[in-house]
């Protein structure tokens, strides 16, 4: 399962960058992106298609990991090293990426749940938080 996952997303990615996100860049109604992380023990970078909740500058992202007990890797990517690359259609962003405070994530969640529903339902699969990653500009 986990082999074809990543030819998926291997697939996914190259299509999307291809198309400048014309192919890819949405997941149903939600918009898509590709975040490139470096890989914690690996120090490669690590190319995921994930939704996203545009906020202003800022991009949103969910960990959500379909519900699993357990972080999804890019998100324990990013921890280790939060500066990370988010492609958006065909523009390529320098970001750096946090996890939202308790206030940042009430307010962030409904509006990632409004834009894709299965949120919540990976939230009631899970007895962890799932957690909202804030992706801003990275400063100059």
């Amino acid at each position: 399962m986990r082999q074809a996952q990543r030819a998926f997303t291997g697939l996914h990615s190259r299509i999307y960058r291809l198309s400048g996100g014309r192919i890819g860049g949405s997941m149903g109604s939600a918009e898509a992106v590709l975040l490139t992380t470096v890989g914690r023990k690996s120090g490669t970078p690590r190319v995921t298609p994930l939704t996203v909740v545009p906020d202003g500058d800022r991009l949103i992202l969910i960990a959500s990991n379909g519900g699993a007990q357990k972080h999804p890797d890019w998100y324990l990517n990013l921890t280790a090293d939060p500066d990370v690359v988010v492609q958006r259609q065909s523009k390529v962003l320098q970001m750096r990426a946090r996890t939202a405070g308790p206030d940042e994530r009430a307010a962030l969640w409904p509006k990632a749940v409004a834009i894709y529903g299965g949120y919540a339902g990976y939230q009631r699969k899970t007895d962890r938080e799932i957690p909202v990653v804030i992706c801003e500009p990275r400063p100059a």
